[in-house]
């Protein structure tokens, strides 16, 4: 497979999901923040009404073949990881297909249960005669921790559903990450075995960047609730050729950040980096809940973290928010025959504009939809609910939450055509719309269970191939 990713908006040709898997549907309320979620989630609802429909827009727009006879289905065996129905496509890959193959692999099997045992803190003798199942049934034991007859052995992964946050490819690289939870170490370690022996990535495995732990952490004081070293890949966007973007928040520290600047630059995979320091919150976590483009020239993003806001409606006066924009610090790192130069930059906007202008070499006037339509208070409601985090399936065309209905509205303003997602397939699958032909418009996904996990269509992506957004 062709792995390369030069921009956020160009289309979108390979990408690796993971569908809500039933470990999603075992999180109780006395673990539910443990694993990283706000509330506990209606399985059935968000498999069948809402990410059933989102893989059924990936597959159009990237795989149309494979959905052309596709029908409704209650087993929903078309969208079964591993199944007989399975629809297979090497264009929208479920990580839980390829963990089932790369357990076919003789020499990966063992060791990955033995790290698997290691990392969960649970006999590998115990574990050991999981290596008698399938492989179809051991790659849902090592994701949900538990077998088909119910007998659970460690936490499920929840928050697998959000593959944007295990790696990042940047140009020909592939960027993996090291999650700063421990609910999420997991994760990390599967898609590192997926990464370095799946025959899809073995043309780009000398490509793989690592971020490692501190060489001399050992030395210091022990503290399990947070590592040095952590960055997740909601915080890293390839925004354009040669320009990466990397957020220091809750999840992403300022050592991991300068370590992924460094092998970059190293290995002259990029030329500039931007540092982008957003408040260490649960309300943000990732830089990419906070904005995201949508076109060359166009940005959604929550514009409280831009500056402060002044337009109160009466009434509201009491609880105007705390500014937040000291909070913001962007520093841009540009990697010269004369050594590495820095800037500073005014504000997340300033810097976005000069993405378009400079970077994506765009005439025209750089547009920026905001969160709530710039509302108090539902520019923050709504970016609590993904209202930024938007993932874009080829320029202008991007999937939405239909809850954001404010920010909808900002879009439909700057002349987006807003559309249900069920509506779309519906045209799509009477040959009346293609979806190679639309413009400017805004999906909205049903997103009612999807939302309660903290997480939008950008987190829900790990894009592995886009259109490059200049030919050569």
């Amino acid at each position: 497979m062709k792995i390369f990713v030069n921009s956020e908006v160009s289309t979108l040709e390979a990408l690796l999901i993971h569908s809500p898997d039933s470990g999603l549907g075992k999180v109780v309320p006395s673990k539910a923040q443990d694993w990283l979620f706000e509330d506990i989630i209606h399985l059935d609802t968000m498999r069948k009404k809402e990410y059933d429909l989102y893989v059924q827009l990936l597959l159009h727009f990237l795989d149309p073949e494979v959905i052309k006879n596709y029908t409704p289905d209650p087993q929903r065996s078309f969208f079964k990881p591993n199944g007989p129905g399975y629809y297979k496509s090497d264009k929208v890959l479920d990580i839980e297909r390829l963990l089932c193959e790369v357990l076919a692999i003789p020499e990966v099997r063992i060791p990955l249960v033995a790290a698997v045992s290691a990392i969960e803190e649970c006999s590998y003798l115990e574990m050991e005669h999981f290596l008698k199942y399938s492989d179809r049934e051991l790659s849902k034991i090592l994701l949900t921790g538990m077998t088909e007859e119910g007998e659970m052995f460690f936490p499920p992964v929840p928050n697998l559903i959000f593959t944007r946050d295990i790696g990042v490819v940047v140009n020909d690289h592939i960027l993996l990450t090291r999650p700063s939870k421990l609910a999420r170490t997991r994760e990390s370690l599967i898609a590192k075995y997926i990464f370095f022996n799946h025959p899809y990535f073995q043309e780009f495995r000398h490509n793989i960047i690592e971020i490692e732990e501190d060489e001399e952490h050992f030395l210091l004081p022990e503290d399990k609730t947070r590592r040095v070293d952590t960055l997740e890949g909601g915080d890293v966007m390839m925004v354009a050729p040669n320009h990466l973007l990397i957020g220091i928040s809750e999840r992403t520290t300022l050592e991991a950040a300068r370590q992924a600047m460094d092998k970059l630059f190293q290995k002259k995979v990029v030329q500039k980096v931007s540092i982008i320091k957003i408040p260490n919150k649960r309300d943000f976590m990732h830089i990419d809940t906070v904005f995201t483009p949508i076109k060359r020239n166009v940005w959604v993003l929550l514009k409280a973290i831009v500056k402060p806001q002044r337009n109160n409606e009466e009434g509201w006066r009491d609880l105007q928010p705390t500014p937040m924009e000291e909070q913001v610090l962007i520093r841009t790192f540009e990697n010269t025959d004369k050594g590495i130069v820095c800037r500073e930059v005014e504000n997340l906007e300033a810097l976005l504009e000069d993405i378009s202008k400079t970077d994506l070499a765009c005439t025209e006037k750089v547009e920026f939809v905001y969160s709530g339509n710039d509302q108090f208070p539902y520019g923050e409601r709504e970016q609590w609910t993904d209202s930024c985090n938007l993932l874009v399936l080829k320029e202008g065309v991007a999937i939405a939450y239909d809850r954001n209905d404010k920010t909808n509205a900002a879009f439909e303003a700057k002349g987006f055509k807003i559309v249900k997602a069920e509506d779309v397939l519906s045209q799509f699958q009477k040959g009346t719309l293609n979806p190679h032909e639309m413009e400017n418009t805004i999906i909205l996904l049903p997103s009612a269970e999807l939302s309660r996990a903290r997480g939008g269509s950008h987190c829900m992506s790990l894009p592995l191939r886009r259109a490059r957004i200049f030919e050569k």
